[in-house]
């Protein structure tokens, strides 16, 4: 199985960026399609974003569209999101998940390996 180690989250003001990384081990990255959620104070884990094997395809939430990018790199396997011009709303802890099938989801329940999470605040 994969482990999964977020790092890069903390505090920044709006309209700030930030970028987080996911970084794997026990297995290759490239077996699995990758997503980041993320789960807000007092609210449930909410779908940010999902990038196929080879990174050929990404999709995001209407939330984060046009603001964050998701990305790979297999040859070191590492998952990204670069996050710019950051909100209030975007505050929550990110974690990056792995999906063993090969089909892209951005469904929760899909993912079968999950990262420890990584806080970001954003200030106003």
């Amino acid at each position: 199985q994969v482990q999964l180690v977020e790092s890069g989250g903390g505090l920044v003001q709006a309209g700030g960026s930030l970028r987080l990384s996911c970084a794997a081990s026990g297995r290759t990255l490239s077996n699995y399609v990758m997503a980041w959620f993320r789960q807000a104070p007092g609210k449930e884990r909410e779908f940010v974003g999902r990038i196929t094997r080879s990174g050929d395809s990404t999709a995001y939430s209407d939330s984060v569209k046009g603001r964050f990018t998701i990305s790979r790199d297999n040859a070191k396997n590492t998952l990204y999101l670069q996050m710019n011009s950051l909100k209030p709303e975007d505050t929550a802890v990110y974690y990056c998940a792995a999906r063993s099938n090969w089909f892209p989801s951005t469904r929760q329940r899909d993912y079968d390996y999950w990262g420890q999470g990584t806080q970001v605040t954003v200030s106003s």
